[in-house]
């Protein structure tokens, strides 16, 4: 069985910030793979299907972003999941909008949510897919940043960054992590 968490947090009043990037990848699979998130338990939504023969969870932390592994970790010891299959989609400050990154371990880099799940597991080896949302300009506050919408312009660049996310995430669902990482980090140079 294999867990995708995409980080957000939630509320009418957060719904496509910046920093609900990863809700939003779940919120395409959901659709795509026809699981529904109709299950409310482990202080998240989520919703159980299978996907070419692999048991899938989807889930959204309903948390708040810096509370994540207070959903993530105790999903994850209900279904005995190990952290090597879970996948964790989330916002990057650091990434240019539009970029995604893969990386099967790693620090927090800052990210609260990250933070959390990274103590709340104890280790830093899991799986994730950071989707840039660059950094505004300076002296604007970055808490002002994550939480604002993307621009008209930006809006086409990210619906393709979450296909693209989407796609990693269907591609791991039958191949290893590490080249599911070869093949999206090369795409995305």
């Amino acid at each position: 069985m294999k867990l995708i968490a995409g980080l957000g947090n939630p509320g009418e009043g957060y719904k496509e910030t910046r920093h609900n990037i990863g809700f939003a990848v779940i919120d395409l699979l959901s659709r795509k793979f026809q699981i529904p998130l109709d299950q409310s338990k482990f202080r998240g939504l989520f919703g159980k299907g299978k996907v070419n023969g692999e048991d899938v969870i989807l889930l959204k932390p309903m948390t708040y972003m810096n509370a994540s592994g207070e959903s993530v970790k105790p999903l994850l010891d209900y279904y005995r999941i190990p952290p090597e299959n879970l996948l964790v989609i989330y916002d990057e400050l650091d990434l240019p909008v539009g970029k995604i990154r893969l990386r099967f371990k790693g620090s927090d880099g800052g990210h609260r949510g990250m933070k959390s799940i990274i103590t709340r597991l104890g280790t830093e080896e899991f799986n994730r897919i950071r989707i840039g949302i660059g950094r505004p300009e300076r002296g604007y506050p970055i808490v002002d940043y994550v939480l604002g919408r993307f621009s008209p312009e930006e809006k086409p660049v990210i619906d393709e960054m979450v296909q693209k996310a989407a796609d990693a995430c269907e591609m791991w669902l039958e191949k290893p992590f590490l080249e599911v990482m070869n093949v999206y980090n090369k795409s995305v140079e």
